[in-house]
């Protein structure tokens, strides 16, 4: 094993990688399968060298040690995978349309929360569609995603052009600003959009924030990475912030027909609470 002034780093073992699979699922109740192992690997060895370490171990040994909490959270941000895009899972954004506009009929407030919202095309797309189907009418956008880092990247709603290719065209010209010179190619999200979501960071394997209730929560893609039991523990905390026929929309691949709970299958990844 290499000392701490090593400028290389020896391969990650399967001991190593089963500390960070530990601590990850200890961290965010994530639960990494063996094939993360690469993932793992090429995504940390960037901070060994950071710190001049030769060993995945002795990286670990910094983690648990309670001498670097800022590296904690950089190593959560590391290992969280946030792979998004615009409108993603279309249908969702039908459904979001027909109860936003519900609610304009019947002039009540709308509110919905993203609660694994990676770095901002989820959140901006349902901001989109409440904006055009709600105008002035009170409505609330909370976002939330454990890792700091893509909430910075959230935040400024800043995005390479090829990213946004699923924003329909009329979205696109009201709501997206197209770069040029030095940022051509890109897309940045309106100031009065961007100010419309309310950005936090929130660990969903923890005592949820107090935001109050939902009309609509989005919790996709995400709960394909907790083990059952963290699984469960994370539908029931935000139950709790669902309005009664509230509903919750999870991913496409994923499923809740193992929850007890009051939910009432409504369609393929969606769910309302009864």
């Amino acid at each position: 094993m290499r000392d701490a002034a090593a400028t290389s780093v020896d391969p990650i073992t399967d001991q190593e990688f089963t500390l960070f699979q530990r601590f990850i699922f200890e961290e965010a109740g994530i639960t990494l399968s063996p094939a993360k192992k690469a993932l793992v690997s090429g995504r940390l060895a960037k901070r060994l060298l950071h710190h001049r370490l030769g060993s995945y171990s002795a990286y670990f040994r910094l983690l648990t040690a309670g001498q670097a909490p800022g590296e904690v959270q950089i190593a959560i941000d590391l290992l969280t995978t946030n792979e998004t895009y615009f409108f993603r899972e279309s249908k969702h954004f039908d459904l979001l349309r027909k109860l936003a506009a519900g609610a304009a009929e019947q002039r009540q407030s709308f509110r919905v929360w993203s609660a694994a919202c990676s770095t901002g095309e989820e959140p901006y797309s349902i901001a989109m569609v409440l904006d055009d189907v709600l105008r002035e009418q009170d409505w609330e956008l909370y976002a939330s995603d454990i890792s700091s880092r893509v909430l910075s990247a959230a935040r400024s709603g800043h995005y390479m052009r090829e990213r946004t290719s699923h924003i329909p065209p009329a979205y696109l010209k009201r709501y997206c600003l197209r770069g040029v010179g030095d940022q051509e190619g890109t897309l940045l999200v309106e100031k009065r959009l961007r100010q419309r979501v309310q950005f936090h960071q929130v660990n969903l394997n923890e005592t949820l924030p107090k935001f109050g209730t939902f009309d609509v929560i989005f919790l996709r893609n995400v709960l394909i990475y907790f083990s059952p039991e963290t699984k469960r523990e994370v539908v029931g905390r935000l139950l709790g912030a669902i309005k009664p026929g509230g509903h919750l929309l999870i991913g496409h691949s994923e499923s809740l027909h193992d929850m007890a709970g009051p939910l009432q299958v409504q369609g393929p990844s969606v769910y309302r609470k009864v």
